[in-house]
């Protein structure tokens, strides 16, 4: 009869070794569990062990019973349905854990009016630029939505709809034209920001006086992603022969960066930040992507662009009560806070803070 293959995993401290596997084959073969083949599949020269300085108990108490009911089996049953048995008794004792979506990876569906547009056209720019904000950056929120519903609306401003279903879907509403793929990234990437921030559930109503800087940093998210979107589009894109588009979202982008770069120059903003925001407080605070958050968000995106790690710092924001409806002092405080629970990088808070002197 041919001998049995090993394929028990034993890992144990490396001083008790000698003493483990006299243990095991004694205390098992005594006890009736083992058949002299069942106690050569356990012995020194067959079984794989993994010398580690320390193991918890609990750990070897699972893969020694692992191992034994594997044994049990190739023992009782001969060695033709061993492998398979044994795997079913693993797969009890240890069953897989399904890995959860993330915003990376959770299904997008859409949802509204897309007959002006050519098919299948939507959601590959979509899927595209969701790719161009988050590749590469660590998901570290614990409020992950499973899924994303993008609703084209035929009027009314882009946003998150907070709706009180109880369901783990976040809905972003976009507006555009015909075709107007630039848009529709661009909306879409502020719109991924909020949702990244975890402001995507029914409570996550934005309030004054801080929910110009979560705009702030989600403006900036957005347009980091149309600088990549653009540079992949020139590369591969996602139809055939339509390369120079990637110039047109390039250009899209400029666009933008030109008129918020003026208004950083009228505000002050380009010349000292600190000053910038205690002379104009009070109009920085007004609500949504206002005039002052706009100009802001060059900031920000200058900081994304010179250590992109720093974006995973979003996913630790609005976690505390009262979300953006405390000042700002309190709101960049918490966010640290967050963010080492989290064990988040905190170079984007300490740094925003210091460049807006922010005390």
């Amino acid at each position: 009869m041919e001998r049995p293959i090993a394929t028990h995993t034993i890992i144990y401290p490396l001083a008790a070794r000698s003493r483990l596997i006299r243990k095991t084959t004694h205390m098992q073969a005594h006890a009736g569990f083992l058949t002299d083949h069942a106690v050569h599949v356990l012995s020194y020269s067959q079984t794989k062990i993994i010398w580690k300085g320390r193991m918890r108990r609990r750990d070897f108490v699972i893969t020694f019973a692992a191992s034994a009911a594997g044994s049990l089996i190739v023992g009782r049953s001969g060695f033709g349905k061993s492998s398979e048995q044994a795997t079913e008794v693993v797969a009890q004792l240890s069953p897989p854990i399904e890995q959860a979506p993330t915003l990376l990876t959770a299904p997008i569906e859409l949802a509204g009016d897309w007959k002006h547009m050519l098919p299948h056209s939507a959601d590959q720019v979509v899927e595209r630029m969701r790719h161009a904000c988050l590749d590469g950056i660590r998901l570290i929120s614990d409020r992950q939505p499973t899924r994303l519903r993008v609703d084209e609306h035929a009027s009314g401003p882009p946003a998150v709809w907070l709706h009180p279903d109880g369901s783990s879907m976040a809905w972003i509403i976009v507006d555009i034209s015909e075709r107007d793929w630039s848009k529709l990234a661009y909306q879409f990437g502020h719109e991924l920001g909020h949702v990244m921030a975890n402001s995507w559930q029914p409570h996550a109503k934005p309030k004054p006086p801080s929910q110009w800087f979560e705009e702030s940093l989600v403006e900036a998210f957005s347009l980091r992603g149309l600088g990549r979107l653009a540079e992949s589009w020139r590369k591969n894109p996602p139809f055939s022969g339509d390369n120079a588009f990637g110039d047109a979202i390039a250009s899209y982008r400029d666009d933008i960066i030109r008129r918020y770069s003026a208004l950083a120059d009228e505000q002050g903003l380009s010349h000292d930040s600190a000053a910038w925001f205690t002379d104009h407080r009070s109009q920085i605070e007004q609500p949504g992507l206002n005039p002052f958050a706009q100009a802001a968000s060059l900031t920000v995106l200058a900081e994304y662009e010179r250590t992109p790690s720093c974006i995973e710092a979003l996913g630790a924001l609005n976690r505390w009560p009262g979300r953006t409806g405390i000042p700002i002092e309190n709101y960049l405080r918490q966010w640290q806070a967050s963010c080492d629970e989290l064990g988040a990088s905190t170079v984007l808070p300490s740094g925003l803070r210091k460049t807006f002197g922010i005390g």
